[in-house]
Formats: structure tokens, sequence, C-alpha cells
């Protein structure tokens, strides 16, 4: 999915800005003139792409090898409060900085007044965005919930299982599916699956958000020659990407794949950021922060992926975790929760400051 998407997200980039009219704005013109230098520029560009490169790989590989970390497994207390903290960090990216970028890129003097600046695109999209994040999550999690169901269905007054399905719900009942032929246990078997299903469903949505974001956030750094504003930007990035892969990284714990996927996954998050970067590198002699079709395609963007993680942050992390039973079992842990989503999302909003 991932993979489909980057090269989807290339070439859009490339029909929308290949030969793109120049804007005859003068403020869009005058806009990065002050600190304009296309050497020093490209030098903090290959440091940013190393740099933000080894944070992402740190940040979503940490929750995955927690398992050899007693007091950071699933089902600890501190794991609940590091999930919380990173998705806070995911809700303020939503937020305070996605959002308002598909703002100021969609109302920007640039553009032609109508119909850009009579009508909010960016939170009408956004919004679309969100539902059908909605619609798309609802979809899957109740069709493979019947398959399931069926599955349990077919198994129901047999002595066994054939060997692949009982390794199934050996997997998805986390080790308590051994006695398969028990009603209780065969009911807390669907119960176990039907969570993981969701777990799987949040880590894929969660970072096809990411990825987009991610793409779009590479791109801009890649294409400006303003030192003044990459310099900055790389520091704030790096923060970023760490907390965000925490945030992925634990949903991606929590959802039990295989080693091929979980790679497969650490490596799509953590390439799209330096990899936008070399796009926007490339794109450079046609791409222009105050180009009309580029305003466009990031406004867009950024709009596109603030629903989707504003949903996922607001939905699937924070109301499905402050729900569940292990936060709701304990009042110190939901009040420590509480202020790790401020604190991750307090960060994460001081660091707009500097991007």
């Amino acid at each position: 999915m991932a993979s489909r998407l980057v090269l989807i997200i290339t070439a859009i980039v490339f029909l929308l800005l290949a030969e793109a009219p120049p804007t005859t704005a003068e403020e869009c013109n005058d806009k990065w003139e002050s600190c304009r230098n296309k050497a020093e520029s490209l030098k903090l560009k290959v440091i940013a792409i190393f740099s933000i490169l080894v944070t992402s790989m740190i940040g979503v590989s940490i929750p995955l090898f927690s398992r050899s970390v007693p007091a950071l497994q699933p089902d600890r207390d501190l794991f609940v409060l590091v999930k919380a903290f990173a998705s806070g960090v995911i809700l303020a990216t939503g937020y305070m900085h996605v959002l308002p970028d598909s703002f100021e890129d969609l109302t920007s003097v640039c553009l032609p007044e109508r119909p850009w600046r009579k009508f909010p695109f960016t939170t009408f999209i956004a919004m679309l965005s969100a539902v059908l994040t909605l619609v798309v999550d609802s979809y899957c999690i109740s069709f493979f919930k019947k398959k399931l169901a069926a599955t349990a269905a077919n198994a129901n007054g047999s002595a066994s299982l054939e060997a692949g399905e009982r390794k199934e719900v050996e997997v998805c009942g986390h080790g308590h599916g051994n006695d398969v032929t028990a009603h209780a246990d065969r009911d807390a078997n669907i119960v176990d699956a039907g969570q993981l299903l969701r777990y799987r469903v949040v880590a894929q949505v969660l970072e096809l958000g990411i990825v987009v974001h991610s793409v779009v956030i590479g791109l801009s750094m890649g294409a400006s020659m303003n030192p003044c504003t990459i310099r900055p930007l790389i520091a704030a990035i790096c923060f970023h990407q760490m907390f965000e892969g925490m945030g992925l990284g634990g949903c991606i714990l929590q959802a039990e794949y295989g080693m091929k996927v979980k790679a497969i996954m650490v490596f799509f998050f953590s390439i799209t950021t330096p990899l936008g970067i070399v796009l926007g590198i490339a794109l450079s002699n046609v791409y222009s922060d105050t180009n009309s079709k580029s305003l466009i395609v990031e406004g867009v963007l950024n709009a596109i992926s603030a629903g989707l993680l504003n949903y996922m942050a607001l939905v699937e992390l924070l109301a499905s975790d402050f729900m569940g039973s292990k936060i709701q079992g304990s009042a110190k842990i939901m009040a420590l929760a509480f202020v790790a989503v401020l604190l991750g999302a307090g960060g994460m909003s001081v660091m707009a400051i500097w991007a």
C-alpha cells in the first residue's frame, strides 16, 4: 500500500508541476529573496536526508524492540503512557502543522481570489478525508469480521481445526486458543482476532496518512533554496519523525505482524521524507513554493493528510485507548495518560514556531 502511494504521489507531482508557469505577483516573487543561497541549501539538504532517515528509523523501531524490555511491553503501564505521548504528537501534527500549512497554501495571494479565497477548501478536503477514512476503516473491519465469524462457524462442532486455521486462531488469540472445541475459548479467540484486526487496520491507515504528509514535507524542503528556513526545519522534522515514529511503531507492534511486514512498514516510514527531499531537489528547476500549481498540489495533499491524521489520532488511538480497560481500570494511569497526551501535543505545537 505504502509503495504504491509513494509512486502515485510522485507521478502526480511530476505531471502537475511539469512546465508550470511562473507566478507574476510581486509578493510571490519576493517571498524568499531575503535569504537565498543554493549551495548552502544543498549542503543542508544532504544533512537533512541522513539525519531524518536515522531519527525516523530509531523512532519507529524503538517500540518494535520493546518486547526485550519488560517495562515497555504492550501490557505494561509505561507502554500505555509512551503511546499516549506519541498519540498527542500525531494529533498536534495534524492540527498544528499540516492543517495550517494547507491553509497557507490554498489561501495564498499567489492563487486567484476566486475560488481559492472564497471557499474554505482546506477544511472541506480535510472533512472529506476524515469521512473517507472512516468509510475505509469501517468496511475493512466489517469485511474481515464476517470472514472470521464464517471461519469460526465452520469450525463449530469439529474436533480440531486444520493446521493453518489452528495457527491463525492461536496467533489471534495471543496463546489463549489451545482448546478450540470449547465454546468460551472459541468466543474469546474471535474477540481477540477482531481486536488484532483493528490494530492492523489502524497501523496501515495511520502509515498511509503519515506517508502522504512526509512526502509533502520532504518535497517542500528539497525544493527550497532558503537556508534560513531549512536549518530550523531539520531539527523540527527530526523531533517530529522520532515521536511520530514511536506512535506508529506502537501500532505496528500491537498489530502482531511478521518480520517481513514490519520491515516493509519501517522502511517506508523512514524513507518517505528523505525521498521527498530528493524529489524536491530534482524538481527544484520547475518547482517553486510560490507557483500556483505547486501550492495547489501541496495544499490538497496536506488537507487530505490532516483529515486522516486527525481522525486516526482522535478515534483510533486516543479514544480507543482511553475507553479501553487498561486506562479505565486505573485513575492514576488515566491521569498520567492525559498528562502524556498534553505533553506530546504541547511539545509538537511548540515546534510549529520553528517549522
